[in-house]
């Protein structure tokens, strides 16, 4: 029985197998030290980009990798992530160190990235099992801290000024996860046709940009082994120049019911647990950020939980095709669906 929040690996499985041979002479080649005895484990959780754990010369890599079979356009943009994480290294933002980007297919048959393994724990359950009440609200102040330094960053000083369209992100966001929606679709969702219809008419009048993480949750960070704080941010996958709060968003749309590998904020005791409410969660961020309050903040909610269930529904069609990098994907078939009928539910109570 593994410690709460130890980070553990699997043998690889068999749809995700990779030429470690291949690899490992490339590494050679293309990492400082990189040792000759190369060992590949995989790490199970993550229905995205396959990652695996790399152990050579004594030392542990994270490499990250497309999933092998069709892919949506744009989806799954491992070199993107690479970008992102080399930038943000002399920030206020923890970030694994990034070592390498491969674009040839040939090495291992898609592109992939190698970054430091950052060592700690990780929490997929929100409740953070095995803390006290003083070390989750330790960790939640940190957490949230990070969120707020992310979006002071200057994107334009540290090389990321073409990392998006900062402009109208909102509304294209929309456009590109009701396309991703389409494309994946496998049944009607009455409740994502409404949404789809009301976003892009009730777009909030606030235009603040920054670099947005785009799936900031505790789940997607390590914690230092030995206290309540943040080591690293993981899993850039979808981030990009756009709106702060819609990462402030989607780490609110968890206290409106289970969001897969979120978790259920709204069954938490917040109080007896030290882990902060939803308004409490929103007032750290606006002193952290230096805002004064947020204007149309349930908006953001429905945002998020509108674009995380066109994210789980193309985890659930690839699951349905084999591609998925987890069986898990297979049970993600009536998500999509809870998520769209809870974000249609806050339209109608608040708008």
């Amino acid at each position: 029985m593994s410690e709460p929040g130890q980070v553990e690996t699997t043998k690889v499985t068999e749809v995700h197998r990779i030429d470690e041979a291949a690899l490992a002479t490339y590494l050679k080649d293309h990492i400082t030290d990189f040792g000759s005895d190369m060992t590949v484990r995989q790490f199970p959780v993550g229905q995205s980009n396959p990652t695996y754990q790399l152990s050579a010369g004594g030392r542990c890599y994270v490499l990250r990798k497309k999933p092998p079979g069709k892919l949506l356009p744009s989806a799954h943009a491992v070199d993107r992530e690479f970008k992102v994480i080399n930038a943000l290294k002399d920030t206020d933002v923890p970030v694994p160190q990034a070592l390498h980007l491969c674009q040839d297919p040939d090495v291992i048959g898609t592109e992939f990235f190698i970054m430091q393994m950052v060592e700690g724990r990780v929490f997929h359950d929100p409740g953070l099992p095995g803390l006290s009440n003083s070390e989750r609200s330790q960790y939640f102040d940190d957490y949230i801290c990070i969120l707020a330094a992310l979006h002071a960053v200057d994107f334009d000083s540290i090389g990321l000024s073409d990392f998006g369209r900062p402009n109208g992100y909102l509304k294209r966001q929309v456009t590109r996860w009701s396309k991703q929606y389409e494309a994946s679709k496998t049944e009607d969702i009455p409740a994502m046709d409404r949404i789809i219809d009301w976003l892009p008419k009730n777009l909030p009048a606030d235009t603040s940009i920054s670099i947005v993480h785009g799936d900031y949750r505790p789940g997607n960070t390590i914690t230092y082994a030995t206290e309540p704080r943040v080591a690293a941010v993981l899993d850039w996958e979808l981030s990009t120049l756009g709106h702060p709060l819609a990462d402030l968003g989607y780490c609110c749309a968890a206290y409106h019911g289970k969001i897969s590998s979120v978790g259920d904020f709204s069954l938490l005791d917040h109080g007896a647990l030290g882990i902060p409410t939803e308004e409490e969660f929103v007032a750290k961020y606006c002193e952290y950020s230096g805002r004064s309050k947020i204007d149309d903040a349930p908006y953001y909610v429905i945002f998020s939980l509108f674009r995380s269930a066109a994210i789980i529904q193309g985890v659930y069609k690839r699951g349905l095709d084999g591609n998925a990098s987890s069986d898990q994907a297979l049970m993600f078939g009536e998500m999509a669906k809870a998520r769209a009928a809870t974000a249609w539910g806050l339209v109608e109570s608040h708008f």
